[in-house]
């Protein structure tokens, strides 16, 4: 443990705990990195779970963030950076004057700096930071010999437009830092006033190789990224394959129930036309649960297609548990590079078998024929075939393949994998974690 500086009595008042430790309480600290401080979506499950698993065994969190009106309440929030949001209505003034912050932050440098002064982490762990926070902070924690780990849960690091998905499908054409693409193809929201600030932060990004030099190692949750990151020029010896781990409790079930069920983002990249259309193939009822930008048009898909899908909309906790318990499958038919879905994690938990493309890192999380079954991406027939396999299966080898799956995750998915593995990468980077209690978490797939 570091303790920077010494204090008078009118910091004391105004900095949190782990500014004051005394001596010999020598719990890590651990600085944890992201845009959001809230549960957002999949990124901000893995980071919001991260900081629980490092507190549950005896370590400290300091937060770094944006500031947000969802953001839980936090004793650091003072040094998060200003609100940033692209989707807000700014004028002119306020859109030019954001530009910057979102290529390269001053305001997250000064902030950094001042949470620094205050508290020096013993490693910084980073999540999502595009855009809002900005690259930025990264010389800052180098110039401090902070080790700092970033977890990759999608494709910025190659991508400027993180998903490899341009508007006619999947897209590798920036490979080779040919970044002007994403202007041509306007891959952020369809803007080319977007889609060139993102170029802009890009190209300077990959000359001051902010990356490269200033992080310690990434974390990658499938090893089809590790093997995508390495296609496009990024050094593998920096990567390390830690899967991510499921949050939702273990749910068993005698019984599996009858529908299809999709549960997430309604994107275009989602493959949700692909699924609509298969489910009318096979003649198969699907539940659809989730919010986006394609849901009238996948509603009045579905109408066209006379199928039957409940749009059951945005569920979360006990509501959503309560939908998955009457799943016989659920159904991931991404058409983009997804990395590691939470999704499968949370099905597998409550003994459900996954149909999933084989895109990605999705094959990396099934057992084909054992805990569930891939079909080609974007393939309609393919995908009517599996529905009518799953729709046509007996109760109990549907609930067998759950139950396969469910102990899938219990050798490779659980919390105590996770922790244990993040704590052997932060030990190998010089960080001393024999105070942190390992391996006494109840395991979230224990019967």
């Amino acid at each position: 443990m570091r303790i920077v500086g010494i204090i008078g009595i009118d910091q004391v008042k105004l900095a949190p705990l782990c500014v004051i430790k005394l001596s010999y309480m020598t719990r890590p600290i651990l600085l944890s990195v992201n845009n959001y401080y809230y549960n957002r979506g999949g990124a901000e499950g893995v980071f919001l779970g991260h900081n629980r698993l490092f507190e549950e065994a005896g370590g400290q969190v300091v937060p770094f963030a944006m500031q947000h009106p969802e953001n839980r309440p936090s004793d650091w929030d003072a040094y998060f950076v200003d609100e940033l949001e692209y989707g807000s209505e700014y004028s002119f003034l306020q859109k030019a004057w954001r530009v910057p912050k979102a290529i390269y932050s001053l305001e997250a440098r000064r902030k950094i700096e001042l949470l620094l002064n205050k508290c020096q982490p013993d490693i910084c762990h980073a999540h999502n930071l595009y855009h809002h926070i900005s690259p930025s902070i990264l010389s800052v924690l180098s110039k401090r010999q902070i080790p700092t780990v970033i977890t990759l849960h999608d494709l910025k690091l190659a991508c400027p437009a993180y998903k490899m998905l341009a508007p006619d499908g999947v897209c590798e054409r920036c490979k080779g830092g040919q970044h002007f693409n994403v202007v041509r193809q306007k891959c952020i929201k369809n803007s080319r006033l977007l889609s060139s600030i993102v170029y802009m932060e890009s190209k300077l990004h990959s000359l001051l190789n902010t990356y490269q030099a200033h992080v310690d190692r990434f974390v990658v949750p499938s090893r089809f990224y590790i093997e995508k990151f390495v296609e496009w020029g990024i050094s593998r010896e920096k990567m390390v394959h830690i899967p991510n781990f499921s949050s939702f409790e273990a749910s068993s079930s005698s019984q599996p129930g009858d529908m299809i069920t999709y549960f997430g983002r309604l994107g275009h990249e989602k493959g949700l036309e692909t699924l609509i259309r298969a489910a009318a193939q096979a003649d198969v009822p699907l539940r659809i649960i989730g919010t986006g930008p394609d849901e009238e048009s996948l509603r009045s898909l579905a109408a066209r297609e006379s199928v039957q899908v409940e749009f059951s909309g945005y569920l979360t906790g006990q509501a959503l548990k309560q939908k998955l318990r009457l799943s016989k499958v659920v159904v991931l038919p991404s058409e983009w590079f997804e990395n590691a879905p939470l999704s499968v994690l949370e099905a597998y938990s409550m003994e459900i078998p996954v149909i999933g493309a084989d895109i990605g890192g999705i094959p990396e999380m099934i057992l084909e024929g054992e805990t569930g079954a891939t079909f080609a991406s974007g393939n309609v027939t393919q995908l009517a075939e599996k529905l009518t396999w799953i729709s046509e299966m007996e109760s109990a080898e549907c609930h067998a393949m759950g139950v396969a799956g469910r102990e899938f995750l219990a050798r490779e998915f659980t919390r105590e994998k996770y922790q244990s593995r993040i704590f052997a990468l932060y030990a190998e980077l010089g960080v001393d974690i024999s105070s942190l209690a390992t391996g006494t978490l109840e395991s979230t797939v224990a019967r």
